[in-house]
């Protein structure tokens, strides 16, 4: 029998958190920045990438961020608190 995920429980126990909800607003604020300028649009494949990570201390300003291809904005290495190594 597959496994059924129950997302209602992921959003309480982790999504739903305070800093969670803060990263995740501060990703698409980076987003909004850059679709403004027309740099990304919705579905074009492009990734917003902060050159210094937020995990890191990065800050979401124009100048700690560009838009690359998503195939390598994913592609780091990562430790497993999700930083990249």
């Amino acid at each position: 029998m597959p496994y059924k995920r129950d997302y209602k429980a992921e959003y309480e126990n982790y999504d739903g958190t305070e800093a969670v909800k803060k990263k995740r607003a501060e990703r698409n604020k980076a987003r909004r920045m850059l679709t403004k300028e027309g740099v990304v649009s919705k579905g074009d494949g492009k990734d917003v990438h902060h050159k210094k990570p937020l995990s890191k201390g990065g800050t979401t300003t124009r100048s700690n961020i560009k838009a690359v291809p998503a195939s390598k904005n994913r592609s780091y290495k990562r430790k497993a608190d999700g930083s990249i190594k």
